[in-house]
């Protein structure tokens, strides 16, 4: 069976029409650049944000038409708002007042005057973003180890690679294989020390680039999110990539975040930019649930000599200056980095270890806050006293 071409998708989609529109959704733009692999589509259709609910019979007619297409077995289709998009090709409508969302029950109901409640993902109960301002600090190695860690403290755990560009939770947690697609349109995530996993990295080729600009990625973004049977969860963790880009956004305005837990290497260099993801999100309005200090210190394993290699303390310094909880300090050691290229994290491998041991400390402080938040309808934030 021959390749199929983004060229013969568009066309497909040139039958797809929405309400009100007088053209169909390729030739007024309004369709992403597509995405093909490994049989599957992945677009997304850009319309106004106060139509969304309106033209969700469009976007299933969308996806419907690509999978109909011989040597397509799957498409992943999203709706995704943009202000400028189809200005005077799709009328909008003023929005009437509607109650107050209470789907979810990770999130409180919108306040008076406030901006609307972001939908909540069912059965999970609350959602937690790793962050750092950089790359190369172990934020990945972090996020793994915490789920394992707040799943060893005794909670169910997910964990999602929002890494569009560089996902690595496939080779960190040793999972190989493609998720399936279930009933409706929810894929099952994969499974590997009791978490259930979802990443692009399960979707297409450790070779492929992903070059894909904002609206594809809060669709992928999106889609991993509500469109996967992540069950009954406690948590999710959200391993997000570096900086404060599209990715950041999405998850910041769209999700109802319980809070974030930022990752920094001692170094002023790294804190610089951890600052710019602190002020981030609390410009959006998400808890900060604290700071890791990761690579904190070496002990030489011939020695037993401690090295502060990357200096030492630089985190903590910057926690109490800013008013956020530091959260703990975790070593560099080869151990953390044969286990992490292995597959087989350290608080799963060696779960007696001190590394494990630090990890579920960690685990247990940002739950403690996560636990008062949900308890406090408000939203306000809490004061939390650590000992």
């Amino acid at each position: 069976m021959p390749e199929v071409t983004k060229e013969v998708v568009l066309e497909k989609l040139r039958t797809v029409r929405g309400p009100g529109m007088e053209g169909n959704i390729v030739d007024l733009g309004l369709v992403s650049d597509v995405f093909i692999s490994d049989g599957k589509a992945y677009f997304s259709i850009t319309v106004p944000a106060e139509r969304a609910k309106e033209l969700e019979p469009m976007r299933a007619a969308a996806e419907r038409v690509v999978r109909d297409i011989p040597g397509i077995t799957a498409a992943m289709v999203a709706l995704t708002a943009d202000r400028k998009a189809a200005a005077g090709s799709a009328p909008v409508q003023r929005p009437q007042p509607q109650a107050p969302s209470h789907a979810g029950h990770s999130h409180a109901p919108r306040p008076a005057g406030g901006p609307p409640a972001k939908a909540g993902i069912p059965g999970v109960g609350a959602i937690i973003a790793v962050a750092s301002g950089k790359g190369g600090v172990g934020k990945s190695t972090t996020s793994v180890n915490l789920a394992l860690a707040l799943k060893a403290n005794g909670l169910k755990v997910g964990l999602l690679d929002a890494d569009i560009y560089g996902p690595s939770m496939p080779r960190l947690l040793k999972i190989s294989g493609r998720p399936q697609q279930i009933e409706g349109r929810l894929i099952r995530p994969m499974e590997n020390y009791g978490l259930k996993v979802m990443s692009m990295g399960f979707l297409v080729d450790e070779e492929v680039a992903m070059i894909w600009r904002g609206p594809m990625i809060q669709s992928a973004l999106l889609q991993m999110l509500r469109e996967v049977a992540w069950g009954d969860l406690d948590v999710l963790v959200v391993d997000m990539p570096p900086g404060t880009g599209d990715a950041q956004l999405t998850m910041a305005q769209q999700v109802p975040l319980a809070g974030a837990v930022i990752v920094s290497t001692p170094q002023d260099l790294a804190l610089i930019d951890a600052r710019k993801g602190l002020a981030m999100f609390r410009k959006v309005e998400v808890p900060v649930l604290g700071i890791v200090e990761n690579m904190s210190y070496f002990i030489a394993p011939d020695t037993g000599n401690r090295y502060d290699i990357f200096g030492h303390g630089g985190a903590r310094e910057e926690a109490e200056r800013i008013g956020v909880p530091f959260l703990g300090e975790v070593p560099l050691t080869m151990g953390i980095r044969e286990t992490s290229d292995a597959g087989t994290p350290l608080v799963a491998s060696d779960p007696a270890g001190e590394v494990a041991r630090v990890y579920r400390d960690i685990a247990t402080k940002v739950w403690e806050q996560v636990s008062a938040m949900q308890q406090d309808k408000s939203r306000a934030a809490p004061n939390i006293v650590f000992e």
